[in-house]
């Protein structure tokens, strides 16, 4: 299974840790594993094009984690970006099961 934790302070976000694989087909074959990368990586790659917020990225590809903290507050652009992810990832868990994708919002 996939985990996702956002972090977020007053509906403004600090990061976000991805962790797992999900396990929906074999690897090469998981077409949840490839939706789930293709948004991270997406919004990783549009944070860093569009916006101009400094963030800390970890990832590891094989264990399947990824994990981006904003290093000074969010911008509009940046926040928006991220509630496109989250809403995203959500649709994906709702299609698909919180058996193999699972997305939390943790409130700091």
């Amino acid at each position: 299974m996939t985990e996702i934790f956002f972090v977020k302070s007053n509906d403004r976000y600090k990061g976000f840790i991805c962790h797992g694989h999900a396990e929906y087909a074999e690897p090469g074959e998981d077409i949840v594993c490839s939706a789930i990368s293709a948004l991270t990586i997406n919004t990783v790659n549009s944070l860093e094009v569009i916006t101009k917020d400094k963030f800390d990225i970890n990832a590891d590809g094989e264990e399947g984690d990824l994990s981006v903290f904003f290093t000074e507050p969010v911008s509009d652009n940046g926040n928006l970006l991220m509630e496109s992810l989250e809403l995203g990832l959500t649709t994906i868990a709702s299609e698909y099961g919180e058996q193999f994708v699972k997305v939390e919002i943790q409130e700091v």
